[in-house]
């Protein structure tokens, strides 16, 4: 596998012998609030696919490029993107991802520090479309899409830089 992800557990989550107990469940405060997912490539199959090496609140480091603000990565290119907020992701910033040829299985849209809903009728489009839409805050979106990537699925991400402070990945 190209790339794996770590993930502390909280210690609460184990038990006496240090083995993870899978009746605890994570809060907010145990993982998502100071703890982030993070994404190690430890050999790229191919130098064609992209992998998101890290990020920063001004833009996003892809197979060692950097690209400021908000990106949309292909599966052969990274381009800008012209949105500011989450409440820019429309029908129109999101026919490049629909015009893609051969078409993209999964749209992974990363929309800042946090989980944003999108209007239902843009995300039905998609789906009329043959596109598979998951929305996740930026961080763990970059996550999705490396190990999408990494399974050999044919993924595009839409992504916007979270507010907050460097994590190289």
């Amino acid at each position: 596998m190209a790339g794996a992800v770590l993930r502390r557990l909280a210690p609460a989550a184990r038990r006496a012998g240090g083995a993870p107990c899978r009746a605890h469940r994570l809060t907010p405060a145990d993982d998502e609030l100071y703890q982030r997912t993070r994404v190690t490539v430890l050999e790229p199959e191919s130098p064609n696919i992209m992998f998101i090496e890290g990020y920063t609140n001004r833009g996003f480091t892809v197979s060692g490029d950097l690209v400021v603000g908000p990106c949309a990565i292909l599966p052969r290119a990274i381009l800008q993107w012209n949105v500011g907020s989450h409440r820019d992701i429309s029908h129109e910033s999101l026919s490049l991802f629909r015009l893609l040829a051969p078409q993209i299985e999964i749209l992974v849209l990363g929309t800042g520090d946090r989980v944003e809903r999108l209007h239902p009728a843009v995300l039905k489009q998609m789906r009329r479309c043959g596109i598979a839409v998951e929305v996740q805050d930026t961080p763990n979106a970059c996550a999705t899409f490396n190990f999408l990537t990494s399974e050999k699925r044919r993924a595009a991400a839409g992504l916007i830089p979270p507010r907050g402070s460097y994590v190289g990945m």
